[in-house]
């Protein structure tokens, strides 16, 4: 990334491919170590999980969301009057008109 600055007179394309080339050059040196390894056989075996997902339809997706959202705003009316109840409750205890 220095390089990338340091050379800046050159031409811009010029720099992005010495940058990529940077990559490329780190990626094979990474691979030859042990670790490197690891991750590259992580990610093919990733590629090949994410190929095994069986995806929504478009039609269960709505559906799912749908639910979700009316969850939600059941949920929050259920918080929204207990925490009317415990207002009502605290002010009552305290003698403070309601």
């Amino acid at each position: 990334m220095a390089a990338f600055y340091w050379f800046a007179d050159q031409s811009l394309l010029l720099r992005v491919l010495g940058l990529l080339a940077a990559l490329v050059v780190a990626a094979v040196i990474a691979l030859q170590t042990e670790r490197g390894r690891a991750v590259a056989e992580f990610v093919r075996a990733t590629n090949i999980e994410v190929r095994k997902v069986v995806w929504p339809s478009r039609k269960e997706t709505m559906q799912t969301t749908l639910v979700i959202i009316i969850t939600v705003i059941v949920v929050a009316l259920f918080l929204w009057g207990i925490d009317a109840v415990i207002a009502w409750a605290i002010k009552t205890l305290m003698g403070r008109e309601v």
